[in-house]
């Protein structure tokens, strides 16, 4: 495979010619087995023809001095002549050898498709697996499946229906004009003049062919992505009545794309029907002439059952390379929409990258962070002594989240944003998956998988035991609830979580991060979905817990947050306090207004409760 730091060399050929590996031995038996059903087939009409004129006519033997020779040392003419089911018997053979060969043709062509098609769907999904965070965001996922879906497949069709029928294509032109020159050149030269026409008309249709594929392929991924985004959000949708809005949205642009699709299809109609009006014309104008040379006595009637058998065979061919033509410009939109995916630089770390202890001091240096022309970020400088625990108090919007995705690398920081060190080294020194595998995260709206909560929770860890699964489960305050369910930790939490509450969600995240046991463990307004008593329930756990490991805890309440040996608040992207929290009480800032605020409604709830 070729490296993943290369990919961007790719032109749209070396990607397929890549893609191709461990299928052409397969396209290549397929190709041999179907020059050797041309083959099979071109020797037919000759056998008929010899049939009709020298075997029941009295025509002389029109074939190569070998094979005449071979006829009269062998059975002889007359022996034929008595015994006329030897050309029915040779008849049989040919197609029963072709019917052979074609069973090969098809079995290693449909198994180099598959090998093919898989090659591209592991490439792609691999591929994308490396690409960093910040690709992700610009690019839409279900616009992403699509082109690893139906975009693999129309390349698939393309090179095992197309591309190798091109090879059996030009041999059986090849061995049709031959065979056809050989019996008559005029009539020849008149089945000629057809095939730049069909190959020109086919050319003239090829960009606009390749115009209205490309917007039916994007629309498709617009498409795509409403279904993806709608069905992964729909309790949102079904929370706030948004039914008949989403069904609008989505049935809007799926007008527009079966527009596109019928603009398409009025495009291959004229294409296909002018293929069928010049074929007509081609066979018509061969049988007409052909007949009046049969009686002016220029042809014999073998010769001319054989030549409309042959040109039979030339107009198949020829109208399949304009087929070629058409179907090359979805392919080429395809391509050069996996190509986008391929040429995208996957995360590369320095080629001395270390992998430090983690353990150690966390410092932000001056930082300074933007999303485009966005400024979240704005010389952000603060230092977490290791084994601490540091709060980061903000309001939405303030660069809270943003500093973790810093610090798990899920962003690279400039250098000339400032810089990030652990122990003294710099985050962009270090290897990314080194980083991440010792920075554990919990995020606000955590992911779960369509798998049962064991697997959620054990998934950072192989192998793993269910005891340790449950005392991570037991830290998280999660194990009682667990086991409540009917199926206990086999539970099947549905796609992204959805049969768990926000709470539930975010306890089992809690659960699988602590099975990692990294040394920096990062709490993202994790536990906003949890009610006072568990939050503390489980703050208290994490403390026994996670003794020496440095913690980090992101939250809008500030009772989460009390108990941080430092806590930083945030405004507007810019470090506004920092301090214990009896230091920030005592400055009377903006942490000490929003503790009044958060304290006088807790008290206003106990009071309505009471």
């Amino acid at each position: 495979m070729q490296n993943l730091q290369n990919q961007s060399r790719y032109t749209t050929l070396s990607l397929v010619w890549d893609f191709l590996s461990g299928s052409r031995s397969f396209f290549f038996v397929s190709i041999l087995a179907a020059l050797s059903v041309n083959l099979f087939d071109m020797l037919s009409p000759q056998i008929i023809r010899v049939t009709i004129d020298s075997v029941i006519g009295d025509q002389e033997l029109k074939l190569p001095a070998v094979v005449v020779e071979a006829v009269e040392h062998g059975v002889g003419l007359s022996y034929l002549k008595s015994h006329l089911w030897l050309a029915g018997a040779a008849i049989v053979f040919l197609a029963a050898g072709s019917a052979v060969f074609r069973y090969i043709n098809q079995y290693f062509n449909s198994k180099g498709a598959e090998r093919f098609a898989k090659t591209m769907r592991s490439r792609l999904f691999s591929h994308i697996q490396r690409l960093p965070f910040s690709w992700h965001m610009k690019n839409q996922t279900g616009d992403i499946i699509q082109r690893c879906t139906s975009d693999v497949d129309t390349i698939k069709n393309f090179i095992s229906e197309q591309l190798t029928a091109v090879f059996r294509i030009f041999i059986m032109i090849g061995l049709s004009l031959f065979f056809m020159f050989s019996m008559n050149r005029t009539l020849t030269l008149v089945a000629l003049v057809f095939i730049p026409v069909i190959l020109g008309y086919s050319w003239a249709f090829h960009s606009r062919i390749q115009e209205r594929f490309t917007k039916c392929d994007e629309n498709e991924g617009i498409l795509s992505a409403i279904a993806q985004e709608n069905l992964t959000g729909i309790r949102v949708v079904r929370a706030f009545g948004r039914e008949n809005f989403e069904k609008e949205r989505f049935e809007k642009q799926n007008n527009i794309y079966t527009n596109e699709w019928m603009r398409l299809c009025l495009v291959l109609s004229l294409f296909w029907g002018t293929g069928d009006l010049v074929s007509g014309l081609q066979i018509m104008l061969v049988v007409v002439l052909g007949s009046y040379l049969c009686v002016k006595g220029q042809m014999t009637a073998g010769e001319f059952i054989a030549f409309v058998s042959y040109n039979t065979m030339l107009v198949w061919p020829v109208r399949s390379l304009g087929r070629t033509i058409s179907e090359m410009s979805k392919a080429g939109v395809s391509v050069e929409r996996i190509r986008y995916i391929m040429n995208s630089e996957t995360e590369q770390d320095k080629p001395d990258a270390v992998t430090p202890d983690m353990a150690g001091d966390i410092e932000f240096n001056h930082v300074s962070f933007a999303y485009g022309r966005e400024s979240v970020l704005s010389d952000v400088s603060f230092r977490i002594p290791k084994g601490t625990t540091f709060g980061i108090l903000g309001s939405t919007g303030s660069g809270k989240s943003t500093l973790m995705h810093l610090l798990n690398r899920l962003y690279d920081l400039p250098k000339e944003n400032g810089s990030i060190t652990i122990g003294g080294v710099d985050l962009a020194d270090m290897k990314g998956e080194w980083v991440r595998q010792h920075i554990g995260m919990v995020l606000q709206e955590p992911f779960l998988f369509s798998r049962t909560i064991s697997e959620n929770i054990g998934i950072t860890k192989e192998p793993v035991t269910l005891t340790e699964i449950r005392q991570a489960a037991a830290v998280a305050c999660m194990d009682e609830t667990i086991t409540d369910f009917a199926r206990g930790y086999d539970t099947l939490v549905g796609e992204r979580g959805v049969t768990l509450s926000g709470g539930q969600k975010q306890r089992t995240a809690i659960a699988r991060m602590l099975m990692q046991k990294t040394p920096v463990m990062v709490f993202d307004d994790s536990l906003s979905a949890v009610d006072a008593k568990t939050d503390a329930r489980i703050r208290e756990a994490l403390k026994n817990e996670l003794a020496g490991t440095t913690v980090i805890l992101i939250a809008h309440r500030v009772t989460t947050l009390m108990q941080a040996d430092c806590i930083m608040v945030l405004d507007q992207g810019k470090v506004a306090e920092m301090g214990s929290h009896q230091e920030l009480m005592e400055k009377n800032g903006i942490y000490r207004k929003i503790y009044d605020i958060q304290m006088t409604l807790a008290e206003e709830v106990e009071g309505d409760g009471a």
